[in-house]
């Protein structure tokens, strides 16, 4: 009788835990879609206290430590964040070895940590990304956040100075044939194509094109950047630096 009382009274309980974690989800995933970073990253670090595989949890706290440690200039803390972010990305990724957003986060703070890394770490980390992305496009082709990571790594695969192409060469068999300009250009439509509203699109695709010299191609970029609704202190200053390079380019 005793154990039958217990199960009743504790059904409730988990009933209304789970109940407690989907309304802070809710409310961390507004705060998050309004930059406000810091007080999402806790909701959801308070909902891993509660279910420490919550695998949505995870994936979203992992983003948001990259996007906080990114804007620190402070190395120490800066890489105190990354770390934090690649140990919920790995929970993630073993949760759900498969799915887009997993392999997405892997690849984040596998090239966030790269970034703080010595010259060799830094390439075996950047080298890393391409199997994580490839996973994850594979699973969801119009992920735009995974799009945007895998220009960006064409780019800067395809830009490494002469002692980075030889320290690629030496220990990872030399530079992906398919990292050019244009493949990195290419993958950056495809993130504006599946979410137009996100300027850092624009802004790092018109960067690429202004690598290429491809000025009508950057300047008509720059020109839709321009267009868009921005209201984070975050958007505003790349829409400054997209104005000021527009200007550049009407000189």
């Amino acid at each position: 009788m005793l154990l039958l009382v217990l199960g009743l009274a504790g059904a409730p309980l988990v009933a209304y835990a789970g109940a407690g974690t989907e309304q802070l989800l809710k409310k961390a995933e507004a705060l998050m879609l309004s930059y406000r970073d810091t007080e999402a990253l806790a909701m959801y670090e308070e909902v891993l206290q509660v279910s420490p595989e919550n695998y949505t949890a995870l994936c979203k706290a992992s983003i948001l430590n990259c996007r906080i440690g990114e804007r620190i200039t402070d190395e120490g803390t800066k890489v105190a964040f990354y770390t934090r972010a690649k140990e919920y990305a790995t929970k993630a990724y073993l949760l759900k070895p498969d799915d887009t957003e997993a392999n997405y986060v892997m690849a984040l703070t596998v090239g966030a940590m790269a970034m703080v890394s010595g010259p060799k770490q830094r390439l075996a980390g950047i080298n890393q990304m391409k199997p994580f992305l490839d996973v994850a496009l594979a699973k969801n082709s119009k992920h735009a956040d995974s799009w945007y990571l895998l220009g960006r790594w064409y780019f800067k695969m395809a830009n490494l100075n002469f002692a980075e192409q030889a320290a690629a060469k030496l220990f990872f068999g030399g530079v992906c044939d398919e990292a050019t300009n244009d493949e990195a250009a290419a993958a950056l439509q495809k993130a504006i194509k599946y979410n137009p509203g996100n300027i850092q699109y624009y802004y790092d695709l018109a960067t690429i094109y202004k690598e290429m010299k491809k000025t009508e191609a950057c300047s008509e970029t720059l020109e839709q950047a321009m267009a868009l609704q921005v209201t984070t202190r975050e958007e505003l200053e790349l829409a400054r630096r997209c104005k000021l390079m527009l200007q550049q380019y009407k000189k």
